[in-house]
């Protein structure tokens, strides 16, 4: 287990060793976060990032890592912690309850994300990830307050739940929908966006090291020139690396027209997105890559 890092210096190297190119005012902001214990609400667009960092941060750490992902309707009892009927009917009739205390004991309870995060861990508190927030309704919103603000959660049967030491809590959000103040309110706030073409240029040596250095660049030249266009859903970088992997599934070399065509399907996921790229406006697009590379 590493502890927590004492410089924003040292949070680079230790996200860079899991493979994650941080710029500098992301490890700024989670350097801030570990040091003062507070949630870190990660916003931006999907695929830019922001669940890999959680990733990173918990293997670079060597804490567990509990994922809740998110969804409309998602409840406090999905969220918490659920009792097993089955088992609980199973006892009845064998005669085994001893009450209903026994029925509503930690033997029945089927233990979900938000209650896992309280329990103590082994190798120190977990990490939290509250994935895809915007997915979710307001009442749940509201209902995170409680385990935001004081570390612990509530079983009616049971009681109250509290940390022994606080998670490390990092929240997603797409921005498909405004997140409630309340709830930002007790976090630092970060807008993970789109890198730059030396950063992704970066993150894609380190996530595909394999990938010659020509391919790479007109790679990540060809995505970036692709963020520029009218398109319904931009290329985020989780899309730059799976086309690199694609494309050295393929031996390709370098790209062409024909392989763009290909296996366009690895980079853009709406048929409108690709059949505005079809053709000659493929050959245009790396055209003007190929002449910005020289």
């Amino acid at each position: 287990m590493t502890g927590i890092p004492g410089s924003i210096d040292e949070v680079e190297r230790l996200l860079a060793g899991q493979g994650y190119v941080a710029a500098r005012s992301l490890a700024v902001v989670v350097f801030l976060a570990l040091k003062l214990g507070k949630p870190l609400f990660l916003e931006g667009e999907a695929g830019v990032g922001k669940t890999e960092i959680t990733k990173a941060i918990s293997a670079a750490l060597g804490r567990r890592l509990i994922r809740l992902q998110c969804y409309e309707g998602l409840d406090a009892a999905s969220a918490v912690a659920e009792w097993n009927f089955a088992a609980q009917m199973i006892a009845i009739r064998a005669g085994e309850t001893g009450g209903r205390e026994h029925l509503f004991s930690e033997e029945f309870l089927i233990e979900r994300p938000l209650l896992a995060a309280m329990r103590p861990q082994v190798g120190g508190a977990p990490v939290l990830l509250i994935d895809e927030l915007d997915r979710t309704d307001e009442p749940f919103e509201a209902y995170l307050l409680e385990a935001l603000s004081d570390f612990q959660v509530t079983i009616p049967e049971l009681g109250t739940v509290k940390a022994p030491s606080p998670p490390i809590v990092i929240l997603t959000s797409n921005r498909t929908r405004e997140v409630h103040d309340a709830l930002k309110r007790r976090c630092l706030y970060h807008w993970v966006d789109y890198p730059g073409f030396e950063r992704e240029l970066q993150i894609l040596n380190a996530r595909v090291p394999e990938a010659s250095a020509q391919l790479s660049r007109e790679i990540v030249a060809f995505v970036q020139r692709l963020r520029a266009e009218d398109l319904f859903k931009k290329p985020g970088v989780a899309e730059t690396i799976d086309w690199a992997k694609c494309l050295l599934a393929l031996d390709v070399i370098q790209l062409s027209p024909e392989v763009i065509a290909d296996t366009l399907g690895a980079v853009l996921k709406y048929q409108d997105d690709i059949q505005k790229l079809s053709g000659l406006e493929a050959r245009r697009i790396l055209d003007e890559v190929r002449k910005g590379l020289q």
